[in-house]
């Protein structure tokens, strides 16, 4: 009896011509989940190629594809790691290839993949609605953690004076919020994201000094998510800060940034293992409108930290 070729090559580098074919994967994978999770009629949408750039370009060795035996992407992992901090995502494996080990192969590959570079962090992130993939994740040796809440706020058209950007401070800035993150977080580096970020033209930093010595840092992007969306909104993928003061002042030229970028809203991505920064968030009027479960393996778990606030983005 004729039976299909169920084979897969891989994993392999995700280069930019893969972009549209990784797109259709990407959004098949993520509709389909969502309409198994009950939201039916929801079409998620192909991603910016600017955005799939960044991934690329962030996770290098790590952007990872499969191919079926007709060499079309069947699944993709992209693994991030930030120093000791590594994580996976996106993620997906196509509707049709699903049910048959592939889901694991592909985690267990960006496993591996961050354990050979030291990462002592290793998670990813998943709808806390959605049981069938934490039970999955759970099965591999994830376990739940917090919450990542995100909020916006919407700006005014003019809002205060805008804080130092990294784009005007150069070397130095990047050198100076290295050493922050460091003496927040040992070990956790997220040089290549800023540089990234300036280089593929995706956003910038806000920068927050206490005379001359920085106190906190937000990376942030406005290049749309979705391809073919205009700019609505700055997201932060990083957020670090010494105390409250300079979270407070950090905020403010968030939002000064974003009226000077003509952007309508402040998207934040709030880990809830920080309360009194997720309190602050909501006193000042953000709304949540969506929430991850951060998920992380037994024996790779995040370190707390002794003081201030630092925020990582899992998502692209």
């Amino acid at each position: 009896m004729w039976r299909p070729d169920r084979s897969v090559q891989g994993p392999v580098r995700a280069e930019l011509r893969d972009i549209d074919a990784l797109n259709r994967v990407f959004s098949d994978a993520f509709t389909d989940r969502y309409s198994r999770d009950g939201m039916v009629g929801v079409r998620v949408p192909f991603l910016n190629p600017a955005i799939w750039r960044y991934a690329f370009e962030d996770a290098g060795d790590g952007a990872m594809l499969w191919r079926d035996a007709q060499q079309q992407i069947c699944a993709f992992n992209m693994v991030h790691s930030s120093g000791r901090e590594g994580w996976m995502g996106p993620l997906g494996v196509r509707p049709d290839r699903q049910g048959d080990g592939l889901g694991r192969q592909i985690v267990e590959s960006g496993i591996a993949w961050l354990r050979a570079r030291g990462c002592t962090t290793i998670g990813l992130e998943t709808m806390p609605r959605t049981v069938d993939n934490i039970g999955f994740y759970s099965r591999l040796g994830f376990v739940p953690g917090h919450l990542t809440v995100t909020v916006s706020h919407e700006v005014a058209k003019s809002v205060g004076v805008a804080a130092p950007r990294l784009s005007a401070v150069g070397t130095p800035g990047v050198v100076a919020c290295r050493a922050l993150t460091e003496s927040l977080a040992p070990g956790i580096d997220f040089t290549r994201e800023l540089e990234l970020t300036l280089q593929l033209g995706l956003g910038d930093a806000s920068l927050v000094f206490r005379g001359a010595r920085l106190v906190g840092f937000a990376l942030w992007h406005v290049a749309p998510l979705a391809a073919g969306r205009s700019r609505e909104e700055l997201r932060v993928l990083k957020l670090v800060v010494e105390d409250m003061e300079a979270a407070a002042a950090l905020l403010d030229g968030l939002e000064a940034a974003a009226s000077a970028e003509r952007v309508k809203r402040v998207a934040i991505r709030c880990q809830t293992a920080h309360a009194g920064f997720y309190a602050a968030l909501m006193t000042r009027g953000y709304r949540v409108h969506w929430t991850d479960l951060r998920m992380v393996l037994g024996d790779a778990p995040e370190v707390p930290l002794m003081r201030g606030v630092v925020l990582s983005n899992w998502e692209i």
